[in-house]
């Protein structure tokens, strides 16, 4: 193509399998990765680094919280927390469960407050997206509800309650997708075909498998998946689908829900090879991510990632369909020199023919 492009209408080229001037681009990075590619290029603003790597940023819009004060460490949802340092990255680690005691829906119907959807404010999205939204993809709302559901429960029993406690499950999940429904709702609202991508998440893989059955998966969260990502596409959106791991055997079933774009391709997962996930649902998806932070980012030279970024674009982007990104968030053990070299590997060897 002649002319160079917006990040908005690459992405939008894409997920219409139009042609493109490139490969689009995405960033995923905890902040302390940013940090140090920051000091690395010598930038003072993160948008500095989105154009000098050519990175087609996303702009998230959501509401403001305006409900009632929230003890210091503790959500809407009563979860508590404490900041953990793990050397090269500080993150918030559950230390309390506020429905770990109930054994009965009656008893959380008696005891729990769930939070209101009022608690919200969306009036400032407008003024948010004035003049970005025709040069960036605008992303908002969506769903990762079984992730609350474990927070809220504890991972070890909210597993067993798929099993043990299914009235719990199916109770909690219809409140909390109602809480996503009406948060992503309301954002549409604000700013009327504007949202170009909604993010209906739920990990459902370890490094091997799924991570319930798929019988659980299609009882407890497919049905409400679907309201969502009905709900995205009457909005004229694009459903963005993360789900970690080793997935494969439950892609159709998201295929046929209607996602657009999968997130984010562990192809070093059993199962995931990008060869048999391009031929086998390239026709039905865009595929997002790719390029491995567990592995290559961390331990590869820059001239390993740069050979995995080529092999990407050939494999995933064979025919367009192909966003390059990290296959999760950057973390700060991976050299700087490596995170440039995917970024200029993917704006050499993505440039359209």
């Amino acid at each position: 193509m002649s002319s160079e492009m917006t990040p908005r209408e690459r992405w939008l080229a894409v997920l219409r399998r139009e042609q493109t001037d490139r490969v689009p681009m995405d960033y995923w990075a905890t902040p302390e990765a940013t940090e140090r590619l920051m000091a690395h290029l010598g930038c003072t603003e993160e948008e500095e680094v989105y154009r000098r790597l050519h990175i087609d940023k996303v702009v998230t819009v959501g509401p403001r919280y305006i409900g009632p004060a929230l003890p210091k460490n503790e959500n809407i949802f009563g979860v508590r927390y404490r900041d953990v340092d793990y050397g090269t990255g500080t993150y918030q680690e559950c230390i309390y469960h506020p429905l770990a005691k109930y054994e009965t829906v009656e008893e959380i119907v008696a005891e729990y407050r769930w939070p209101c959807p009022d608690w919200f404010d969306y009036s400032h999205i407008p003024q948010e997206v004035e003049g970005f939204a025709d040069y960036y993809p605008i992303r908002g709302g969506g769903s990762e509800p079984f992730l609350t559901y474990c927070q809220l429960r504890g991972q070890q029993q909210a597993l067993i309650d798929l099993i043990l406690c299914p009235e719990i499950v199916h109770y909690c999940l219809d409140k909390l997708f109602e809480l996503c429904y009406i948060d992503t709702m309301r954002i549409y609202e604000q700013i009327p075909g504007k949202v170009m991508l909604t993010y209906v998440a739920e990990d459902m893989g370890t490094q091997e498998n799924l991570l319930f059955a798929p019988s659980q998966i299609r009882e407890f969260l497919l049905p409400r998946m679907q309201r969502m990502i009905d709900l995205a596409h009457e909005a004229g959106a694009y459903v963005f689908h993360h789900s970690d791991g080793a997935i494969r055997e439950i892609i159709p079933d998201m295929i046929g829900l209607g996602i657009d774009i999968l997130n984010p391709i562990q192809w070093r997962c059993r199962g995931m090879e990008r060869k048999a996930l391009k031929r086998d649902f390239g026709q039905h998806l865009i595929f997002h991510g790719g390029v491995d932070n567990q592995h290559t980012l961390v331990f590869g030279s820059p001239d390993d990632v740069r050979q995995e970024v080529k092999d990407n674009i050939r494999i995933l982007g064979a025919g367009g369909g192909y966003i390059l990104a990290p296959c999760h968030n950057i973390q700060a053990v991976s050299p700087p020199e490596n995170i440039v070299a995917m970024y200029e590997a993917g704006y050499e060897y993505g440039q359209s023919g």
